[in-house]
């Protein structure tokens, strides 16, 4: 079964809301320059809070062909949790997707497999798409406890959730010693990995829900190195950090289909 591929632009912390509006419409006239296929991939944007009302008007009113969503979302439906965002504020905002367990909110604020597991099942209750990101620092790397280590945070993130349920979330493997270093892994090292993660759903559910989940790698990727990572059989797009603040790194990186593999 063929899966659309994703890339997802992570803003992280960066630009407020009117440098969103330029740079999401910068994207946009780019990506209808180039003429890029929106069935070839799926382009998405993950702004900060701030920026979600706003990209959501410019995406709506110009009716771009680009998708948004979250960097994150509460556990809790509502109530005294200062600072935290609801899943239903989200769905309001029209967001699609979430991302969730990224390493960033693993290291700085604490959150463990039973947080991670506790925002995709409220993420997917109210109908939002998770990105659920995995992956290993560089001493389990060193030590080659990378895949177990992978695969114990995703069961733990996926622990409850129905093979349905499964089958239509995103999972991120980014090695942590890969993102915002430079350092890619190579395709052999992003497929080694993504491939485990897809056993591993067979295992647990069966061939057509694997076959019909999408699998990103994520980790310093750039434009030079998209087409070589696209072509393994298990990776099917990628969450890009820093190259997504970059129009015409990140719209490359989208048109991956057009770049011939190094």
């Amino acid at each position: 079964m063929a899966r659309k591929p994703l890339m997802a632009g992570n803003w992280k912390m960066n630009l407020n809301h009117v440098e969103a509006v330029g740079l999401v419409q910068k994207l946009a006239w780019t990506l209808e320059d180039k003429k890029h296929d929106p069935e070839k991939s799926e382009v998405i944007v993950l702004p900060p809070y701030t920026d979600l009302r706003t990209v959501q008007t410019l995406v709506d009113g110009d009716r771009l062909d680009i998708g948004y969503g979250a960097q994150d979302v509460s556990a809790f439906d509502n109530g005294a949790y200062t600072g935290d965002i609801s899943a239903d504020m989200l769905v309001k905002l029209g967001c699609r997707y979430v991302v969730i367990g990224h390493s960033e909110r693993r290291q700085f604020h604490g959150e463990d497999d039973n947080i991670v597991n506790a925002k995709t099942q409220k993420a997917v209750s109210r109908g939002l798409v998770p990105i659920v990101c995995v992956g290993e620092g560089l001493e389990v790397r060193q030590e080659l406890r990378h895949v177990p280590e992978t695969l114990h945070q995703v069961e733990g993130a996926l622990a409850g959730l129905t093979p349905e349920q499964v089958a239509n979330l995103v999972i991120a493997y980014e090695p942590v010693w890969a993102i915002g270093t430079g350092r890619v892994a190579t395709p052999e090292d992003a497929q080694e990995v993504c491939g485990a993660i897809r056993l591993w759903i067979v295992e647990q559910h069966g061939g057509e829900i694997a076959d019909r989940t999408r699998i990103l790698y994520g980790g310093s990727v750039k434009a030079s190195s998209i087409a070589a990572l696209m072509a393994e059989p298990d990776i099917d797009g990628c969450l890009v950090g820093g190259a997504s603040l970059i129009v015409e790194e990140f719209a490359a990186i989208a048109r991956f289909y057009e770049m011939p593999v190094i």
